[in-house]
This record gives structure tokens, sequence and C-alpha cells, in this order.
């Protein structure tokens, strides 16, 4: 036998010995981190799903960090801690863009590829963002209650300010609402990171009668709808119109029984799955330099963003998710 024919089948056996131990090129010592804050909510166990999915997909070692509540100063520390670690690379969601932004920008001068999911920090050098549009799934909400309302009637929100992302929904309704002069936004309601409050302040509006009274309420954030839900059925009210946000079981069968008009659907699962393989990619074949600002550039390695979509879900599309929801539940 030759010395070729050697090396070819050489390599052939060592080809199919690969594949057979399943050897590739990831590692159980590659580390990544999803942190966000809220981490105890349904949307973002769902979240930790798809992180776990891809990091087992790819054998790679994956853990989802951050605070049970809301809690920006809290998610800052788990963030510096974890970049501290040196991982392969960290999904952040942004509860607050003022803090966390310049620990992103240490994290990528350290060489640590940081991409932000769910809510943005778009000033600092995160390589890019994926998640919702926010801006649109709050004009989708608002061309919802503008219909519903025909165009006149009187409306509150819950919300956490300064949230990028809450914020974002807030401007998409603004928009629309812009085109509806009887449209009248009445309060911006700050729960505190307390969606638990929200039950107390929708009796306080519930309350309000004549020309003061409050027609929708609108919820920005993944809780509250469940708590407004709540003070409506406890006074048997159902004239008013209520938008939640986001599809957690609850909250889809309060959409079945009526007490909430509709909810604005995200894919968090999505967006972890996807972050996580695009993390390993970049730690795969770096980018140089990595702080550089791709933002403008046109023969950027990466997006501005990558949107993976919102819906409205109500009572005409609902069943398909809501029995996929109680099927995972079991």
């Amino acid at each position: 036998m030759s010395r070729l024919s050697k090396r070819v089948i050489f390599a052939l056996l060592t080809g199919v010995l690969s594949v057979l131990t399943g050897c590739t090129r990831h590692s159980k010592s590659e580390q990544y981190y999803l942190i966000a804050t809220n981490t105890a909510v349904p949307y973002w166990k769902a979240a930790a799903d798809g992180f776990a999915a891809a990091g087992l997909q790819y054998g790679v070692s994956v853990d989802t960090r951050g605070p049970a509540g809301l809690n920006p100063q809290a998610e800052v520390d788990e963030f510096k801690a974890m970049v501290a670690r040196k991982p392969a690379g960290i999904l952040v969601s942004v509860a607050n863009a003022n803090l966390m932004g310049p620990e992103i920008d240490a994290a990528i001068a350290a060489g640590i590829p940081v991409i932000t999911i769910d809510s943005d920090a778009p000033a600092s050098k995160r390589l890019y963002f994926i998640g919702t549009n926010n801006l649109e799934a709050g004009r989708l909400g608002g061309r919802r209650v503008a219909a519903r309302l025909n165009g006149k009637g009187n409306v509150v929100f819950f919300t956490n300010p300064g949230q990028p992302n809450l914020d974002e929904r807030l401007k998409g309704y603004q928009d629309i609402f812009a085109a509806f002069p009887g449209i009248k936004i009445v309060e911006v309601f700050d729960i505190k990171a307390d969606p638990g409050s929200a039950l107390d302040q929708a009796g306080v509006y519930l309350a309000r009668t004549g020309a003061a009274k409050i027609d929708a309420y609108i919820c920005l954030d993944s809780r509250s709808g469940s708590n407004v839900a709540e003070a409506l059925k406890r006074r048997n009210i159902t004239d008013r119109l209520l938008i939640a946000m986001d599809v957690d079981t609850d909250t889809l069968q309060l959409v079945g029984d009526g007490t909430i008009d509709s909810t604005i659907s995200q894919k968090p699962y999505t967006m972890a799955y996807l972050g996580l393989k695009a993390l390993d990619e970049i730690y795969h074949y770096p980018v140089k330099p990595l702080g550089a600002d791709y933002g403008l550039d046109p023969n950027s390695p990466f997006p501005a963003l990558v949107d993976t979509g919102v819906a409205l879900i109500d009572k005409t599309n609902l069943d398909p998710i809501l029995k996929k929801q109680l099927a995972a539940n079991k």
C-alpha cells in the first residue's frame, strides 16, 4: 500500500472516530451565561429553557442567573461577577441601560462577547440585540385599543419606567394614539417592580365614574395583566378593556374567559436559543477588534438586531398556544 493511500485511510478513520465518539468543536469547558432580572417569572423560565436547549445541542455549559425580582443593581452585580469568570460569552437583558452599559463595555474590552436580548442597551458596545421590536409591540397593542374604543376613551398604563423595553412599548402605543385625539392617556402608573401593586391601583381607577371613568387598562410588563384582571373580577366589571403582555398560562386563561381582551406574545425561548448559538459562533470564530463600532459599518459581521417577532393573541387564535402551555405544565 502506498504512503498516500495510508494517509487517506488514516484521515477517513480519524473522521469516523470523531463522529462515533461525538467529538465536535464544542466542549463542556465553554461556559455561557444568560443574565436577567425577574428570573422567577414564566417568561424568563421559557428563556432559560431555550438557552439550555441550545447548550445541550452544542454540548457546552450554560447557566441562567440574576435576581428573582426586578432589581437592576443586583443584575449589574451578577453580570460583573460572571465577567470575572471570563466566560465564552454572555447574554443579558438590560433592566437599566445607564447602570449596565458601562459593564457591557468593560466585558467587551476584556474580550468577552456580549449580546443583549429582550431589553437593549443600544448606546453600549454590545455586539447586537436579539428580541422583540418593542416599538412594534406597542403599536400592535395601540391599534387594538384604538379599534376597541372606536378611537375615544381614557387609558391608563402599568409599567416600570426606565426599563428600556417597556419604555419602547409605551412609545409604540403613544405613536398610535397620536392619530386619535379622542384617546386620552390619563396616567402611566409606576408599579415599582411589584406587579401586585397593579391590583390595588386598578381598584382606584375602577372607582372613577362619569367623565373620569377609565376605559382601557394596558399592562406593559408580563405580570400586571393577571392582577388587573383580578381587580375586575372582584367587582364583576365586564365593560372595561384590558390588554396584557406575554403568554404565561394565567394570562392566556384570562383571555379565554374574556377578562383580558388580548395579550401581546413574544418569543423568549427563541431569543435565548438563538443567542447561545450566536455567542458560540463568535467564540469559535472571533471578530477583531471586538469593540469596534459595527453599528455604522456597512461591512459589519453582525446585524443591527434580530427581530424575533410579536403577535396579538385573542380568542380567535388562543387555543393552540394555550393547549401547548397546559401540556408543558403537566
